[in-house]
């Protein structure tokens, strides 16, 4: 591979991300599930390794593990399904909140413009209808998804159990690859992997806890309706870097204009989320899982948006993970450690650029180019008076 000439080297790389971006979307209902297996095996080890000091047989052990993993998820999806109820519970109130709402927002429409109230319910008259007919469709799409979602979180634990059954089996097939003089470091990319892997999901497990508990709480004793389900879907959604934050915020608006009559709770509400991010950017994430992950801004918001045109809802959520176990693989890769520069967030103060034999022939091309511009600009003039000239020689002749 050394032997290639760069140009030819680079091209491959680039050709193996395509093959690998088409291989995730064109099979993303099989290799999503296995990646998110895969993380999960890892944040079940501890309690795998616990049963097993307890003299548990290895295979009971994992079942046990996933048991109590599944529990949990089903206590958080209960207790939200809860809070979703008691939304749907207050129905009248909400359509009544949600008609003033409507009464002054048509109002100002009118102010501005030179649609009446009734023109504007013409309008989301044709709209509805337009979404009646196309409803079908919509349905379809959604049992369509409703289903791939089941077929998803059913062969999850079946995907998991295995994982973590033949993981000795998938770390020989991984060594095999490797002469045996690069194991050493094939064994610390492995536990690296592992342990920041590991120290990641059980941050982010511990951001939602207390990211519920703080916007949910804060609203609570603020008096806003529905504060848990708001501090639940934002904690959740917050787990997309970047995007999540600005959809949190969003549903949490519509939510509290839905719920409550009063306008001062939005900024009540944006007010609490804004300032529980603040403590959460600055203070508490960063003890807990900055230190261990480091991805840069701009390379994270394109993950997200890459891995949810490849796999959707999925794929954002593993995005970041994704990008922090291969960042680890190619800062351990002599032939990719640029692809692990780029996707650092470590901002050099020199670069090549700042080596004198470098400047010195930035120099000389700015000076080239000053020239040709001058020259180009010359010349340019030039033609201008030729042009006008020949005018001058035409309205002569002409009378």
């Amino acid at each position: 591979m050394n032997e290639l000439p760069l140009t030819v080297r680079r091209s491959i790389e680039l050709l193996g991300l395509c093959a690998v971006f088409a291989l995730v979307a064109l099979g993303q209902n099989i290799v999503t599930p296995i990646i998110l297996a895969f993380l999960i095996s890892i944040l079940l080890m501890p309690m795998f390794n616990f049963f097993r000091r307890l003299r548990f047989p290895e295979a009971l052990a994992i079942v046990t593990s996933i048991i109590v993993a599944a529990l949990s998820v089903l206590l958080i999806v209960g207790f939200f399904s809860f809070q979703v109820g008691s939304l749907v519970s207050d129905w009248p109130q909400l359509q009544k909140n949600l008609t003033a709402h409507w009464a002054t927002l048509s109002n100002w429409i009118a102010t501005k413009t030179q649609l009446s109230s009734r023109e504007q319910l013409d309008m989301l008259q044709k709209q509805s209808q337009g979404m009646a007919n196309n409803m079908g469709a919509y349905l379809g799409s959604a049992f369509s998804s409703l289903g791939s979602v089941f077929i998803f979180f059913g062969l999850l634990p079946i995907y998991i159990f295995l994982i973590m059954f033949y993981r000795k089996l998938i770390l020989k097939f991984v060594f095999m690859w490797f002469p045996r003089g690069n194991h050493k470091e094939v064994t610390a990319a492995i536990t690296e992997t592992q342990l920041i892997t590991k120290s990641y999901l059980i941050g982010l497990l511990i951001q939602v806890t207390y990211m519920t508990v703080l916007v949910g709480g804060l609203m609570l004793i603020l008096g806003i309706p529905h504060a848990l389900l708001i501090g639940i879907i934002f904690a959740i959604l917050n787990l997309i870097p970047y995007v999540g934050a600005l959809v949190g915020n969003l549903i949490g608006v519509l939510l509290t204009l839905a719920s409550s009559s009063q306008l001062a709770d939005i900024f009540i509400v944006l007010g609490v989320i804004a300032g529980v991010q603040f403590l959460d950017n600055n203070i508490l994430m960063p003890r807990i899982v900055g230190s261990k992950v480091k991805i840069n801004a701009l390379v994270s918001i394109v993950g997200v948006v890459l891995g949810s045109a490849l796999a959707g809802i999925a794929g954002m959520f593993l995005s970041l993970p994704v990008m922090a176990i291969l960042k680890i693989i190619f800062d351990r890769t002599e032939n990719f450690k640029q692809w692990g520069v780029l996707l650092g967030d470590e901002r050099p103060q020199y670069t090549a650029l700042n080596r004198p034999e470098n400047r010195k022939v930035m120099e000389e091309i700015r000076e080239d180019v000053k020239e040709e511009t001058k020259e180009d600009l010359k010349h340019g003039d030039d033609k201008n008076k030729e042009k006008r000239d020949l005018s001058a020689d035409e309205k002569k002749d002409d009378k």
